[in-house]
């Protein structure tokens, strides 16, 4: 059956439950398994689909774009009920699959990040990070965060750059399968921050590399405030230093005079 509508014949398909479309995404990836193709299906446990500062990160920058609004709410309901059977992640492009009452394809090309304004982030963020274990688990200053996830120029792609397509016989360009594999990328980078830079054809080392050179270090300082002196010897290792006139020199030289122990009975 179709339906007129906004000048397209859209198809009417019967409604699945949730849980038939689990079980149909169930069945499809281990179709596909048997078959020898490399699915990677996005898994949620609960109710939260990101948990982490990267996959929390995208999804509230989703919804903070008027554009998605409409249909979001559809797509975590997909995403939830484990309609995402792949979802594989590239440069520059995404390829998923999606169970509802059929099984869909789902490409998104994502435009690569403006060199401009990589540099800038770059800039920005010099000396605010300073692994990229740190800044891969999100452990990084409240200023960094923000300058990472500014929509206007920050890491994360806006709608103009994102090209949306599902072979589904939806007429809208954004409809539930595509909001539920943007969804997904979200719980993945829960796992995996680091396709986020792939995916946007930068280098992350870079983000490290800037904080680097940012960093000034005082060697011109006088040599006390640069090298332990005795007593800062003791104090560390617990020994007692003492200080006596070498006999070849007459120069001074310390000795370290370990504490007495006590032999057994």
């Amino acid at each position: 059956m179709a339906n007129w509508r906004g000048g397209y014949f859209e198809d009417w398909r019967p409604y699945v439950s949730a849980g038939e479309r689990r079980r149909q995404a169930v069945r499809e990836i281990e179709r596909n398994r048997k078959k020898g193709h490399d699915v990677s299906p996005v898994i949620i446990q609960g109710r939260t689909i990101a948990a982490t500062f990267w996959g929390k990160s995208w999804c509230e920058n989703l919804e903070g774009y008027s554009d998605f609004a409409n249909r979001l709410p559809r797509g975590r309901t997909y995403v939830r009920s484990g309609a995402v059977i792949d979802l594989q992640i590239k440069p520059g492009e995404i390829a998923a699959m999606v169970s509802g009452s059929s099984l869909y394809n789902v490409s998104l090309a994502i435009a690569a990040l403006p060199a401009d304004h990589w540099k800038a982030i770059c800039r920005d963020c010099a000396g605010g990070i300073d692994s990229v274990i740190e800044l891969l688990q999100g452990r990084f200053s409240k200023a960094v965060m923000e300058r990472i996830c500014r929509q206007a120029d920050g890491l994360f792609p806006s709608p103009r750059e994102i090209k949306l397509s599902c072979s589904c016989p939806d007429w809208a360009a954004m409809c539930k399968h595509v909001a539920a594999v943007l969804y997904g990328i979200g719980a993945r980078l829960d796992h995996q921050p680091e396709l986020l830079f792939r995916l946007r054809g930068v280098d992350e080392n870079e983000l490290i590399a800037s904080a680097g050179s940012a960093m000034s270090f005082d060697l011109g300082a006088p040599p006390s405030r640069r090298v332990l002196q005795g007593e800062d010897l003791g104090a560390l290792f617990g020994l007692e230093l003492v200080t006596e006139a070498s006999a070849a020199s007459n120069e001074p030289k310390t000795v370290v005079k370990r504490p007495r122990q006590r032999l057994p009975r």
